[in-house]
């Protein structure tokens, strides 16, 4: 089997990756604060869109493999690749996932958040408070000292102590010069095996969890993921480059804790 190659990216690189994973926080950060009762995904979508445009920045998914919108909003049993409609209309308690990415200068940046609409019961609190952690315990992970399993394990070990469920079907990946690029970053494995991380190595590191089984199926959409029992899911990822020192996250501004060990 042939491996594909993985690039390693120079700081200037690096840089303009940080430049285009910011633009992607930042409307991020609009489209969560929007996500309330009576909102629908529509919404929530032209705004990403219009926002994209006033950075000068191209939304990444728009197009993608034919994909119809510019940002991916799953709700509920939802897992991945929802389709924003103006017939889904937000409730509250609803588990809605914004999963986003950029392309600005030449450079992808890409991440993901769930949250909840309105007061989050304890057990969707929980399942979000395991997901979120999942990927930090993740970019902790991601160093030099390290593989790609070690990642993996990282997620698997805590989110199935924890009673939830890793989707296997959806990996994270490599990003920079496009959207996704090698190597693939699955959310569960074996530590201590599979490819040894290296500094340059830029990755979108993306735990995707289940309340439930871990199996999804596809919509006839042929875009949304859903899991197969109808438990609820949550998402999370952010843009990470592997250093020296360790993971360092591009899709969180600087100062605000934007280092794994």
């Amino acid at each position: 089997m042939v491996r594909e190659r993985v690039e390693l990216r120079s700081r200037d690189e690096i840089e303009r990756i940080r430049e285009a994973s910011l633009i992607v926080h930042d409307i991020l950060r609009e489209a969560v604060a929007m996500a309330a009762p009576g909102v629908t995904t529509a919404d929530i979508d032209r705004l990403a869109e219009a926002r994209t445009r006033e950075h000068r920045a191209r939304p990444a998914f728009k197009g993608y493999h034919g994909f119809p919108a510019s940002i991916c909003i799953s709700v509920n049993d939802e897992v991945v690749h929802g389709i924003p409609s103006p017939r889904r209309v937000l409730r509250e308690g609803d588990v809605v996932g914004l999963d986003f990415g950029v392309e600005f200068r030449g450079y992808f940046g890409d991440s993901a958040c769930s949250v909840a609409v309105g007061q989050p019961s304890h057990p969707v609190r929980r399942l979000l408070d395991v997901t979120r952690e999942a990927l930090a315990r993740a970019i902790a992970a991601a160093s030099p000292r390290h593989r790609l399993g070690d990642v993996g394990a990282a997620v698997q070990t805590y989110v199935e102590a924890a009673g939830f469920s890793v989707v296997r079907d959806f990996v994270g990946h490599g990003i920079g010069k496009k959207l996704h690029e090698p190597p693939q970053v699955p959310n569960y494995g074996t530590a201590g095996t599979g490819l040894r991380l290296r500094p340059g190595m830029v990755l979108a590191i993306e735990p995707m969890v289940t309340a439930g089984r871990p199996e999804v199926r596809t919509l006839d959409d042929g875009w949304t993921a859903v899991s197969a029992d109808g438990s609820l899911a949550a998402h999370f990822e952010h843009t990470v480059a592997i250093t020296e020192d360790g993971a360092e996250i591009l899709s969180l501004p600087r100062g605000s804790g934007a280092r794994g060990k």
